[in-house]
């Protein structure tokens, strides 16, 4: 069977989260890269083709020349899906050329750089009946997927409450001074959109809260903040969240919290018990009951579900981790295509990977969080918001 093609936008040299997807992409040998736009730099893209050993012929100076070019290459030559890998501003304009030309698209979060982008992408899916995946990357965890699979069954009993939290450090000093291209263009409102810390990251932390509790939300109330001077964009956040069952949350987002890595992590309790997962931790869940002894379920163990299991790769006590999650969302959309091309409907496991409607309720999710921290209401609707059909207009954060 012949490795699924993939063509990427973005993600050539001096990029970070462009070689993730690479290395994710190529772990279980069933994708395979073959073409890309890998700069809005012609000659920078070359070099990062050259680099990867990729022909010359296949990488292309921008993305719309290699959408172009790609279509009109036989089928069995051509990509099949395009990876975007750029920052938030271009999301749109590639899967949109991309879904026209045919392809199916796989893309970094945000899905795009506003709502309105969002609605018109969640729309162009439906009328081109292609496939459009979202990298959510905490999804692809093992015990992530076992938590929201025991929830799903009931051990927990009804969702009463929910927090989450996404703490990283290394913002907490003007980084986009000291030529940092990853911390310039996320702090950029021309590049990353209305939000920085909510845009980068509080959006996995309501995605990971959704995902696990298999609940919505419906309002949220916000409080984002700028702590470190001359910033446009939020660097923390603080956001109450209702979700659609009577369930209350706390999610807690910041880019300033000094020593911190990536610590995002979920606790979710309910009338029967509770559980806990944390990212820099992740072969182990922890499961709570008011009259037993806490238990400690690790990736790989034999007691774990299916789904669980599928999305586990060695034994007991080797790390998995977030390379491996990663592909965990690639074997599965991935296995989308073969499904679509075999005319046979995919599995379990494959449908187990963030989509449009991801995508749509993630720009939801940044938008609202904004608009309700510079707002004097409290409580501020999903719903309502995602059925506005005006263009969004950002206010600043507050200033501290």
């Amino acid at each position: 069977m012949a490795k699924v093609r993939m063509g990427m936008a973005g993600g050539g040299e001096g990029a970070f989260i462009g070689g993730v997807h690479r290395m994710a992409a190529a772990l279980d040998g069933e994708i395979e890269l073959v073409c890309g736009a890998f700069s809005s730099d012609p000659e920078r893209s070359r070099r990062s083709g050259a680099a990867l050993h990729l022909p010359a012929s296949r990488v292309y100076s921008d993305y719309r020349t290699m959408i172009s070019t790609e279509a009109g290459l036989p089928e069995q030559q051509r990509m099949q899906f395009v990876a975007i890998v750029t920052p938030n501003h271009m999301h749109f304009p590639v899967a949109e050329a991309a879904l026209r030309a045919g392809f199916h698209v796989m893309s970094d979060k945000p899905a795009t750089f506003n709502l309105d982008q969002a609605l018109k992408l969640r729309e162009l899916v439906k009328d081109t009946n292609l496939l459009y995946g979202l990298t959510h990357t905490y999804t692809g965890y093992p015990l992530v997927k076992e938590a929201r699979g025991r929830v799903a069954r009931g051990d927990l009993g009804a969702v009463r409450k929910i927090v989450v939290e996404y703490p990283q450090g290394w913002l907490a000093d003007r980084q986009e001074d000291e030529d940092n291209k990853q911390a310039a263009w996320r702090l950029d409102p021309k590049q990353a959109g209305v939000s920085s810390c909510m845009g980068d990251i509080g959006v996995h932390a309501a995605n990971l809260a959704e995902y696990v509790s298999g609940l919505k939300i419906t309002e949220l109330c916000s409080d984002l903040t700028t702590f470190v001077a001359g910033r446009e964009l939020d660097d923390d956040g603080a956001i109450l969240l209702r979700f659609e069952n009577g369930a209350r949350g706390v999610l807690h987002s910041s880019q300033v919290s000094v020593g911190e890595e990536n610590a995002i992590s979920i606790r979710v309790y309910g009338e029967k018990g509770g559980l806990e997962w944390h990212q820099q931790e992740p072969n182990t869940l922890w499961l709570k009951w008011p009259d037993r002894p806490t238990e400690m379920l690790r990736t790989g163990g034999a007691y774990l579900g299916d789904i669980s299991a599928a999305n586990t790769r060695t034994p007991m006590g080797h790390p998995e981790g977030y390379l491996e999650a990663f592909a965990n969302l690639y074997m599965a959309f991935a296995g989308q295509i073969r499904a679509r091309e075999a005319g046979e409907d995919p599995d379990q496991r494959s449908l187990d990977c963030p989509g449009i409607e991801e995508a749509v309720r993630g720009m939801t999710f940044i938008e609202l969080a904004v608009a309700a921290s510079g707002s004097d209401v409290k409580w501020h609707s999903f719903q309502q918001h995602e059925t506005k059909t005006v263009g969004f207009k950002r206010k600043a954060p507050c200033q501290r």
